[in-house]
């Protein structure tokens, strides 16, 4: 017998009404719900059909609605009761038509209930329901609400959806049409989307009506503007009860970014953006949530002063007392108005200057999804062979002839004076980085106390590794800027820029020969220093835990030393041609050791730079060891407790502590805030999209495999497509283990991460982004085809 009735009468006002299956949540909720439909429903149970389908057939058929397009859904208990939460494990079947349709639909319903070992231990399905209701046709909008963050419970309301009913632009991520939208509650606003904002009244009706906070909310709109309830569930967060210090750190953060965007003295451009991967990257690097120990050591190293000082010193505007970088309660962000400023040759006049951070910041703000390609697709901050092309497509109308040619001319004798390996700020650099590594043994075999040798490991690391490995990093980004001109130019090919990477001589290929050839002692004695996570104490080693990162003694990639790149004579002849007409001073030969030269100077140094900050996190973890503290506790320290211990007389116990109390404290808040990659105004702190992020796909290769999150053993990543939260240099183990291929949550074209995968020819995809990284990680096969920007979801 179907079990189609009606739902109690109830009235606004009166208890919620009971949350069951989803058939039964759906029909309690139909006569009650103002702000959305409920579809005409039938439900009945496993053993009503079992026993009696062709009557259970004939009822479907008969009613209004019989005749159209169907969907045939799961409904139990153990799907959407909080305590047994299992969304998604049952199969639902659309577009059912026709009898025998409708049959096959139910029998395969019922066989996904079998197939489920929590439902094969049961001694029968007789009262697990199935749900059949008319298919919503023509959708234009599909998606889920959660009435509360889904990670940590706090007050957002947050939509997932996607547009024009399209749903294999979502499983195979072409173009990212599904879309993430936060607000927070009380702001009340759907930023003028009408639909958000019905959604937005949708679920604070349900909540009222269900008495609850954290509902999980299934919805459609159609071609027509209607709204469909499909399904709501409890969600199984506990929401936070006390918001007042959230609520207050968001009210502050957007008082902090209209204060910031006013202008400046100081700065050419009229306001700013912020942004957590433009320049010096921090969500790559540090990640978006970082501890307080690695954003604080970030900020020393990289982002306080020290990234201005090079910049200055290789010919860009002096922007040295601006810090790169601000954290919102926790959360970094790159000032975007003093990267642009920074990246501006310094013989441009004010005027010049003003107007083009104008244009590079409007150019952002109106196009984030070009957050992580803001050097090639945004500023111009080098002379390349195509520059004057870009300049005309990009910016034409903006600038008038004379102004694109002083850019052009200053640009031109920039790059000029860098790629000169006799420029003094080059020579020093190399020098610094070369007495890096004596200046390590020297603080390490002396007698000073931890905090102490703590502090000048730092210190030598920011004043001589820091201002090398960021010039370094500036001329590979010109290396690979000029290379990437060549190929637009159709000069070189990208297969022979894949010949031009594999030639390179850089601690990876080394490593990974040394992989083969080398004992495991020695191996870790040379390169044991380096971690995953280069600014997380709570990284382990290569050498405190080998086991968990090769598959000792196997290594599935043996890598011959590089060959020596070459090209045919009349390439260069023509490269040579076209170095004079663009008034570069250097021939084909000189250029292409400067491209070499550069990339690995950049990935080389980087090693230098790391060896010493990972032994100064070693140290960290023996001084916190020495007071009954461990890594995760010592996390939560910042860098400025060292300087406390090394000029102070205080026991290391009571400030470690003390430090490491109220990191914890501030952290908790941390953790909780969400924020867009991408703060144009002070209205996008509390309500916002996750922009649509358009990958980085590095190589022309194509890859198909099972997915596999970093954290698994070496053992199991032969073959396997590999996710990776970030592009950090502590992964490049991994190329000694077979991936097939690999995709990062963050990182830009010109990450370590993308030059590596360049140089062993496997197919990556760098910066997915938020919405696509979390897609892809929860599929178990991805094909990856960098050569048509496409990764599908095969399972």
């Amino acid at each position: 017998m179907a079990l189609h009735h009606p739902a109690p009468t109830m009235q606004r006002g009166s208890p919620a009404a009971l949350l069951g299956s989803k058939a039964e949540t759906l029909e309690q909720l139909a006569p009650l719900v103002r702000t959305a439909r409920v579809l005409p429903l039938l439900y009945f149970p496993v053993d009503a059909w079992q026993s009696g389908p062709d009557r259970l057939l004939d009822d479907v058929l008969s009613r209004p609605w019989g005749g159209q397009p169907l969907i045939v859904r799961s409904s139990t208990r153990r799907e959407d009761d909080a305590g047994t939460l299992m969304p998604g494990s049952y199969l639902s079947v659309a577009g059912v038509a026709g009898r025998q349709g409708l049959r096959d639909a139910v029998d395969a319903v019922i066989d996904s209930y079998r197939q489920r070992p929590e439902t094969a231990v049961l001694d029968g399905l007789g009262e697990e329901l199935v749900l059949v209701q008319p298919l919503v046709v023509n959708a234009t909008m599909t998606g889920v609400v959660f009435t509360c963050d889904p990670n940590t419970g706090a007050p957002y309301l947050v939509i997932n959806y996607e547009e024009n009913g399209d749903s294999a632009a979502v499983t195979s991520g072409a173009r990212a049409r599904l879309r993430t939208f936060y607000a927070w509650k009380t702001s009340g606003t759907g930023r003028g989307d009408p639909h958000l904002q019905r959604l937005a009244d949708l679920s604070r009706e349900l909540e009222e009506l269900l008495e609850r906070d954290n509902l999980d909310i299934e919805f459609a709109f159609d071609d027509t503007g209607d709204l469909y309830l499909l399904q709501v569930r409890p969600m199984v967060v506990e929401t936070l009860l006390d918001n007042v210090d959230h609520e207050q750190a968001l009210t502050a953060i957007a008082t902090k970014v209209r204060t910031a965007a006013q202008p400046h003295p100081h700065l050419r451009g009229k306001r700013t953006v912020f942004g957590v991967m433009p320049d010096w990257n921090p969500a790559e690097i540090v990640g978006t949530r970082p501890h307080p120990l690695a954003l604080s050591l970030y900020r020393r190293l990289i982002t306080d002063g020290l990234w201005a000082d090079q910049r200055a010193r290789y010919g860009y505007r002096d922007v040295r007392g601006f810090p790169l970088m601000v954290d919102f309660f926790g959360l970094p962000y790159i000032g975007v108005r003093e990267s642009c400023n920074s990246l501006i040759p310094a013989s441009i006049d004010d005027e010049l200057a003003e107007r083009l951070v104008d244009h590079y910041i409007d150019r952002l703000a109106a196009n984030p999804e070009l957050h992580d390609k803001v050097e090639f697709d945004v500023v111009f901050s080098c002379y390349s062979l195509t520059l004057q092309e870009r300049l005309s497509n990009q910016a034409e109308h903006l600038f008038s002839v004379q102004e694109r040619d002083d850019l052009v001319s200053a640009l031109r004798t920039l790059t000029n004076q860098l790629m000169d390996p006799e420029h003094p700020a080059r020579r020093e650099d190399l020098a610094s980085i070369t007495s890096l590594r004596a200046k390590l043994g020297e603080v390490r075999q002396s007698d000073l106390d931890l905090p102490t040798q703590i502090y000048w490991l730092l210190e030598d690391c920011r004043r001589f590794g820091t201002l090398a490995f960021a010039g370094f990093a500036r001329l590979g980004f010109i290396a690979t800027e000029i290379l990437r001109s060549l190929v637009d130019t159709e000069v070189l090919t990208e297969r022979d820029v894949a010949r031009l990477m594999a030639s390179l001589d850089t601690v990876t290929n080394r490593m990974l020969r040394d992989r083969t050839g080398l004992s495991r002692a020695e191996f870790l004695r040379r390169y044991g220093f380096l971690r995953p996570g280069t600014y997380d104490i709570r990284s382990p080693r290569y050498d405190e835990e080998p086991d968990g990162y090769f598959d000792w003694p196997n290594s599935r990639v043996r890598l011959e030393a590089p060959e020596p790149f070459r090209l045919p004579a009349p390439t260069m002849h023509l490269i040579d041609d076209l170095l004079r007409q663009h008034r570069l001073e250097q021939d084909a030969y000189g250029l292409l050791n400067f491209i070499i030269t550069s990339i690995e100077l950049r990935e080389n140094s980087k090693f230098e730079f790391t060896r010493h900050l990972s032994e100064a996190l070693s140290l960290f973890t023996q001084l916190g060891r020495g007071v009954g503290m461990d890594a995760e506790e010592m996390s939560y320290l910042d860098v400025d407790c060292v300087d406390e211990l090394h000029r102070g007389a205080e026991s290391p116990a009571t400030v470690l502590r003390r430090c490491a109390a109220e990191g914890r404290r501030r952290y908790e808040l941390t953790r909780r805030l969400v924020l867009p990659p991408m703060i144009t105004e002070p209205a996008d702190v509390k309500a916002f999209h996750l922009p649509s992020t358009e990958p980085n796909y590095v190589t022309q290769e194509c890859a198909a495999g099972r997915v596999e999150l970093v954290s698994a053993h070496p053992a199991d990543l032969t073959g396997k497509i590999l996710m990776l939260p970030s592009g950090d240099p502590g992964y490049d183990w991994i190329f000694s283990e077979g991936v097939a291929g690999f995709i990062t949550r963050y990182g830009g074209a010109n990450s370590h991460m993308a030059i590596r995968a360049h140089q062993f020819g496997i197919p990556a995809v760098i910066g997915a982004g938020e919405v696509l990284y979390n897609r892809w990680a929860a599929a178990e096969y991805l094909r990856v085809d960098c050569l048509n920007h496409r990764v599908e979801i095969l399972r």
